[in-house]
């Protein structure tokens, strides 16, 4: 495979070699039942000679008694190591899945909160594809090709002339081959692209449908997919018409062949120069032949899908490495400090942040304050780490954010997104972030949030399904769940943003004595606010601007205007 990425202009992919390098034992077994397989192929081609050249002149029944019995268990033995092979490829097949799923499901994480992938899930079927290819019939015809050169040396041995013409149909075959694979990978990959683009479209409007339906855009939206669809339909036509054309034509040349060679053996034995026995044996020997060949031109699609397959997974596994183990700590503070930080993004040539300096202490709560654009959200992803391109630190507790381990650090951060999404789970489930059910840290969670009474109301209460992201609730519902799931367990840093957007009087009102609760528990909170009812809760407060921070420090409680003191940046 490494190979085929060189031939390609790739360069080699070390994660994915690896994992194919594990597999050498069973790659070596299977190769070796082939050696096995294939010398006996050569059993039935001996036995017809023996039967004609030999049987028929001596007519002896118990040469025959015993050529047959002989035949029957090599025969028997050749079966056995195809099926051997069959299943160690199988198995190896499984363990390479399971050896690679996991590591994927991380890389297309990563990839996705990077938002750098259309189709996050397409390396899965990558993957699938991958497995089938080296578990089926084309990966046992690349063990079966190097005993081609074989069976065309007994055919020499024969005799020339046949040798020469098996010789012939192989070069040919392999020319058709090549040719084939050239012609038809660039439409296989045209197609497969295609295909990622008009699922990934379909995909995302689908999710919006109630907008779609609302303001009358389906037409519009089914035209522009139409455009794709037929573009992907057309690309995947263009490649099977032409895989099928090969694969027609590599039946006829085979067909073709096995009348030719019999009637060039027909003729030799006519002439005396091979006997009855070799005619029939050239026969079979050419098929030996030429059958690996002929497997791997009717393969040709699925051998240009794995090799893109192989490009894809092997470029997503070197972007996005597993992660190193991170720091852990036993108690988190929540102190958090900004160096120079700043945050960049995809197609901008200007930074979203730029260079920001400030500490907050622990326990503080924090407001975070500005005209929309000027980077509220952007900041408070960037305090939990999850912003991806950043330059300069953001330090928790002493240590970059970015060193922590993330399955050690996650249950000591409490996070609400600008754009609540629940998880397709119970509503017990998504408070306890579908880690081990505590009962009582959720109905904890769900109480400080106020929503347990609600939540009982609900027809199976906390056995509940929300829905896929969360639809089956109301947006309040879903804004004081996800209040909820941040505050479940009591975690010692809280990033909010724009936590009241959906909530009445009540839900405010429940928001705010469960900040004054956590500023009380000693928690740091950092709060994104547009409506600034909650700002009387902050110790100090940020105000962005362009990307940077205009104000920062105490707010004028005293102020009519409720305008900020101007203190300087700590």
């Amino acid at each position: 495979m490494s190979q085929i990425a060189l031939a390609r202009g790739h360069a080699p992919l070390p994660s994915l070699n690896r994992s194919l390098w594990a597999f050498r034992k069973e790659f070596l077994w299977v190769g070796a039942f082939s050696l096995v397989a294939n010398l006996l192929t050569l059993a039935p081609t001996l036995y017809m000679l023996q039967i004609f050249d030999r049987v028929m002149l001596s007519q002896s029944e118990i040469t025959l008694v015993a050529l047959t019995l002989i035949t029957a268990l090599f025969v028997a033995v050749m079966a056995f190591a195809e099926w051997v092979r069959s299943r160690l490829l199988v198995r190896a097949g499984v363990r390479f899945d399971e050896q690679l799923n996991t590591r994927i499901f991380l890389a297309t994480f990563e990839a996705n909160l990077e938002q750098s992938r259309a189709d996050n899930a397409g390396s899965f079927s990558a993957l699938t594809r991958l497995r089938q290819f080296l578990t089926g019939n084309g990966i046992i015809a690349f063990f079966d090709l190097p005993w081609t050169p074989i069976y065309l040396a007994v055919l020499f041995a024969m005799h020339p002339m046949l040798g020469w013409f098996g010789v012939g149909f192989a070069v040919f075959l392999a020319t058709l081959a090549f040719v084939t694979s050239r012609l038809t990978s660039a439409r296989l990959e045209r197609a497969t692209t295609a295909e990622t683009d008009t699922t990934a479209y379909l995909g995302g409007k689908l999710r919006n449908a109630e907008v779609v339906e609302a303001m009358g855009m389906l037409g519009n939206l089914k035209r522009r997919w139409l455009l794709l669809y037929k573009e992907h339909a057309g690309a995947a036509w263009q490649a099977q018409e032409r895989s099928g054309q090969a694969a027609a034509f590599s039946k006829f040349v085979q067909y073709s062949q096995q009348s030719l060679i019999l009637a060039l053996g027909a003729w030799l034995a006519i002439r005396g120069e091979i006997t009855l026995g070799a005619m029939i044996a050239s026969n079979v020997l050419m098929g030996n032949a030429l059958r690996p060949i002929g497997i791997l031109v009717s393969t040709l699609k699925e051998f240009s899908q794995a090799r893109q397959s192989y490009q894809e997974i092997g470029t997503l596994l070197d972007k996005y490495p597993l992660r190193a183990a991170g720091h852990t700590a036993d108690k988190v503070n929540g102190q958090l400090e900004l160096r120079q930080l700043s945050a960049y993004a995809r197609h901008r040539d200007q930074p979203i942040l730029d260079k920001l300096d400030a500490r907050f202490e622990a326990g503080e709560v924090i407001g975070i304050v500005g005209p929309s654009g000027a980077g509220k959200s952007t900041l408070a992803r960037c305090l939990i780490g999850v912003w991806p391109g950043i330059s300069g630190q953001v330090l928790l507790d002493g240590t970059d954010i970015r060193s922590w381990s993330r399955e050690a650090l996650g249950p000591h951060i409490g996070y609400l997104p600008q754009d609540i999404e629940l998880l397709e789970g119970t509503v017990a489930e998504n408070i306890c972030r579908f880690g081990e059910l505590d009962s009582a840290a959720v109905i904890e969670a769900a109480r400080r949030a106020d929503i347990h009474d609600m939540i009982l109301r609900l027809p199976a209460g906390y056995d509940t399904p929300v829905g896929q992201a969360g639809k089956l609730l109301s947006g309040g519902q879903r804004q004081r769940l996800a209040l909820a799931r941040a505050l479940y367990g009591s975690p010692a840093l809280l990033v909010l943003d724009e936590p009241n957007a959906n909530l009445d009087d009540v839900g405010e009102a429940a928001l705010a004595r469960a900040i004054r609760e956590l500023k009380a528990a000693g928690k740091t909170v950092f709060m994104v606010l547009h409506q600034r009812n909650l700002l009387a809760l902050a110790d100090r407060v940020v105000v962005m601007a362009d990307g940077r921070i205009a104000q920062f420090g105490k707010l004028d409680i005293g102020g009519t205007s409720g305008q900020l003191a101007t203190a300087r940046v700590n």
